[in-house]
């Protein structure tokens, strides 16, 4: 019979290894959901930027569980997402070693944000990026451009559209765009093609992707942490206070023979900053940036924006459209997350059930919030003597 002393689980899990400083900032997109040419041209992804949670109370719709039709409280991240740009569309063909990049087209005209994107140092510059590129749809009526859209119809068997996030439209106090490249899903290749064509300098927002209800997956950069030791890092046992050179460590880090330190012992280094897949995130719901009461319900119909009295701790305020997912992602405050369509066929329940909001709070989240708004507050407060200073 074994005993705890000399067996037990290993603390932390092999399966991310190397724990090192991720390689990008955004989430990078490994995959993409499976085509389905019956469905008209769509997009599979979007970036967004995270900007904190909250909590929502709704009625649960589970059919054999204690809390069948009561109300139940959770907590939801908001992450703002206003509309991207498509600029530029890439078509791929099947090589034995995997998918090559056959040629790119891009839009006649950049913004600055994204040729920020390409350049190192943007005050320095010359500010020419793609100047000679837009003079082709000028040259023989852009008989180069066509040619290169009629070679991804004829050849590739994969079109993804180059797409960029608006800075401008945030306050995070970053000028310069990110950019993705995105697959589109539906529709024979030459309807994809075209369906880029057709969105060339115009924007995407959010609700056109996704819908409510729907089930997504989460990718981006975990919160940094720097170096930290293996208490931390890996969750192993504290040794007992009187260790001699402290107790915040690995005991044995092995056997004298073999003569080396096994790649599965916990050591002391990175700890954050990870690349990480979050899978199966509901949408509890989409909102509108112009809405003014983007944040009411049935039952709570007070005029109302999704942001918190003080705006959201270390973001601030929600001005365009935004996703609700039930539950925490990846990520801290104001970080670029990729949302993908799911790879999966769900059928749980919970996957499928009709999410109905009867309450979004909106108090402070900086203290012991109170008051949903402002008017509230001020009913409650009554005339203070900042106000009579102000007028």
């Amino acid at each position: 019979m074994s005993h705890c002393k000399f067996e037990q689980p290993r603390h932390g899990s092999l399966a991310f290894l190397p724990r090192k400083r991720a390689a990008r900032h955004r989430g990078r997109c490994k995959s993409f959901p499976k085509d389905n040419a019956a469905n008209p041209p769509h997009l599979t992804a979007f970036l967004a930027y995270k900007a904190g949670m909250t909590h929502v109370v709704r009625d649960l719709d589970r059919p054999g569980s204690k809390a069948h039709k009561k109300e139940i409280v959770e907590a939801v991240t908001v992450i703002e997402a206003p509309a991207m740009v498509i600029v530029g569309v890439v078509g791929y063909v099947q090589t034995p070693r995997g998918m090559r990049a056959l040629t790119s087209v891009w839009a006649e005209h950049l913004s600055d944000e994204v040729k920020r994107r390409f350049y190192k140092n943007w005050y320095r510059s010359k500010k020419k990026a793609y100047t000679k590129y837009a003079s082709k749809y000028s040259t023989d009526s852009g008989k180069e451009i066509t040619r290169d859209l009629e070679r991804i119809k004829k050849y590739s068997s994969v079109v993804r559209v180059i797409a960029h996030t608006q800075m401008s439209k945030l306050k995070l106090g970053q000028k310069k765009a990110h950019i993705m490249e995105i697959q589109v899903n539906g529709g024979t290749i030459a309807q994809k093609v075209d369906w880029a064509r057709e969105h060339f300098e115009k924007t995407i927002s959010v609700g056109d992707v996704f819908e409510k209800d729907e089930m997504i997956d989460v990718i981006g950069v975990t919160k940094g942490h720097g170096v930290t030791g293996v208490t931390a890092r890996w969750g192993t046992k504290k040794l007992p206070r009187k260790t001699h050179r402290g107790l915040r460590k690995v005991a044995c880090i092995g056997a004298w023979h073999p003569a080396r330190v096994m790649y599965s012992v916990a050591r002391a280094g990175q700890d954050g900053y990870h690349h990480r897949t979050e899978a199966n995130k509901k949408i509890y719901r989409i909102g509108k940036g112009e809405d003014i009461s983007n944040a009411s319900t049935e039952f709570d119909l007070t005029e109302k924006r999704i942001t918190p009295l003080g705006g959201f701790p270390h973001y601030g305020v929600v001005n365009e459209d935004f996703v609700i997912i039930k539950g925490s992602c990846v990520g801290v405050k104001k970080r670029v997350l990729t949302l993908r369509k799911s790879l999966r066929v769900h059928t749980k329940r919970s996957a499928l059930e009709n999410v109905n909001l009867k309450f979004i709070d909106t108090s402070s989240k900086f203290g012991h919030g109170r008051f949903q708004t402002i008017k509230e507050k001020k009913a409650f407060m009554g005339t203070l003597k900042k106000d009579l200073n102000e007028a």
